[in-house]
């Protein structure tokens, strides 16, 4: 959605009602757009300001800091890729070049058809797994570069046929 179109701002009344007067109350907010809209549009930080009486400078510290914030729509399948120690040592950087050639995304970007998102993370807490990535709540462990394509193109597969029929 880019900035020009208008998010249904009543998604998020509630959330308003219940923490606008809320001090310390930003991060809740926030985690609930998100958690309403898939990201955090920039109308809806806008009326977020507007309502809670907090800058849009602050808003958009906090939003920008926090890697859980997402300013951008994220694909259907959030793929996370695992950058810790033990997947480090045991070959992520080799999952990412074959998820990147894969899907012509790098870290932080989603392919044009808005199916996957790319997103390294520090760690998943799966370190016996590694290498590892997470894709909507599904953990794939002890990744080849080949096994990571064959997720994806699983994933893809599946999306085309439920698309199909």
């Amino acid at each position: 959605m880019s900035q020009l179109e208008s998010s249904d701002l009543s998604l998020i009344e509630p959330t308003l009602e219940t923490y606008a007067e809320v001090p310390g109350s930003l991060i809740a907010i926030l985690q609930k757009t998100q958690e309403i809209y898939g990201y955090l549009p920039m109308d809806v930080l806008d009326h977020i300001s507007q309502r809670t009486g907090t800058p849009m400078a602050t808003i958009m510290g906090v939003a920008t800091f926090y890697a859980q914030f997402r300013l951008e729509p994220a694909g259907k399948h959030l793929i996370m890729l695992c950058q810790g120690t033990a997947c480090h040592v045991n070959g992520s950087e080799l999952i990412s070049g074959a998820l990147t050639d894969e899907l012509g995304i790098e870290d932080g970007q989603t392919t044009d058809d808005g199916l996957f998102s790319l997103k390294h993370v520090a760690c998943l807490g799966c370190c016996s797994l590694s290498p590892v990535m997470m894709i909507d709540g599904q953990t794939y462990g002890s990744l080849t570069p080949d096994k990571a394509r064959q997720v994806v193109r699983g994933l893809a597969a599946e999306d085309a046929e439920g698309g199909a029929a």
